[in-house]
C-alpha cells in the first residue's frame, strides 16, 4: 500500500526529546488531519520530515512508499516526493516566483525529460487564477512584501505545480482573514486526488470545515494517543483537550 509511514520516530532538539515513539500512517488519496496543544511537537514532526538539520532523529522509520527518507537531505527528501508548508514561509530576495517554482519543477525531471517554457508558464497562470493570485506576481521575488493569506497561497500554488506524492501543510490556516482561508482551501481541494496524500496540522478546527479530513489525530506529549473521524475535531473544539488528557491517564493508570 502507498503511503507515508511514521514509525516509533523519536526527534530531539538541543537535547530536548520532542517526538516520543510517534507513530502515524497517511495513506496515498486520504487527508489526514493533527491537532494538539501548543508545544505537543506537531511543529516539530514536520520539520523532522521535512530533514531540517535542527531537528536530531533520534530512533524510527519514515517511509515514503516504502523508500526510508530518514538520512536523507532536505532536497533529496523533496525530490522523493515530500512537499513542505511551512507555518512561517521564508523570504527569497531577488528570486522570482516563477523561477523558483520552474528551476524546483525542471530539478524534479526525469534525465532526458523536458518541459517548455510555454508549457510551463501556461500550466502556472493554471494554478495562479485557480488560487486568484494576480499574474503580476510571477515576478515578485518569492514571499517578499507578501501578507500572511499571499505567502500561504503561494506555498499552494507550488504544491499544486509540483505535484509531489504526499504533503504536510503546517498551520496553513495560521494568520489568514476568512476569504483567504477560504481560497486556500479551495485550491487543497481542488488537488484532493488518489495521487497525493495529504497531512493537515491545525491548532482549529475551522480549517477542518473547508478541508474535511478522512482522518484526524490527536497529538500529546509527542504522540499520537487519539485518532477519529472528522467528528473528533467537532468534539475538540468544543470541549478542548482536558478530556483526552484524562483519557490518556487513566489508560496510563491501568
Amino acid at each position: 500500500m502507498d503511503q507515508l509511514e511514521i514509525k516509533g520516530l523519536n526527534v530531539s532538539i538541543n537535547d530536548t526529546q520532542i517526538l516520543k515513539d510517534l507513530t502515524l500512517s497517511i495513506p496515498k488519496g486520504e487527508i489526514h488531519a493533527v491537532m494538539g496543544p501548543n508545544g505537543t511537537g506537531k511543529s516539530t514532526l514536520a520539520k523532522a520530515l521535512a530533514g531540517h538539520e535542527d531537528y536530531e532523529i533520534t530512533g524510527g522509520s519514515v517511509l515514503l512508499d516504502n523508500e526510508e527518507i530518514i538520512g536523507m537531505e532536505a532536497d533529496e527528501i523533496s525530490r522523493s516526493g515530500l512537499f513542505m508548508a511551512f507555518q512561517y514561509p521564508s523570504e527569497i530576495p531577488g528570486v522570482s516566483i516563477a523561477n523558483f517554482i520552474r528551476a524546483a519543477r525542471n530539478a524534479r525531471l526525469a534525465d532526458g525529460e523536458t518541459f517548455s517554457a510555454p508549457a510551463f508558464y501556461k500550466e502556472l497562470y493554471e494554478k495562479m487564477d485557480m488560487l486568484k493570485i494576480d499574474r503580476s506576481f510571477t515576478g515578485r521575488s518569492v514571499n517578499e512584501g507578501f501578507s500572511g493569506g499571499e505567502k500561504k497561497r503561494c506555498e499552494i500554488l507550488q504544491m499544486a505545480m509540483l505535484k509531489p506524492k504526499y504533503a504536510v501543510l503546517d498551520e496553513t490556516d495560521s494568520g489568514l482573514d476568512i476569504d483567504a482561508l477560504r481560497i486556500v482551501s479551495e485550491g487543497v481541494n481542488t488537488m484532493r486526488s488518489p495521487e497525493l496524500g495529504v497531512l493537515l496540522i491545525t491548532h482549529y478546527q475551522r480549517l477542518l470545515n473547508y478541508i474535511v479530513p478522512d482522518r484526524v489525530h490527536v497529538m500529546l506529549d509527542g504522540r499520537i494517543v487519539k485518532s477519529g473521524g472528522p467528528e473528533l475535531a467537532q468534539r475538540l473544539e468544543v470541549d478542548g483537550y482536558d478530556w483526552v488528557k484524562e483519557e490518556v491517564s487513566d489508560t496510563a493508570g491501568v
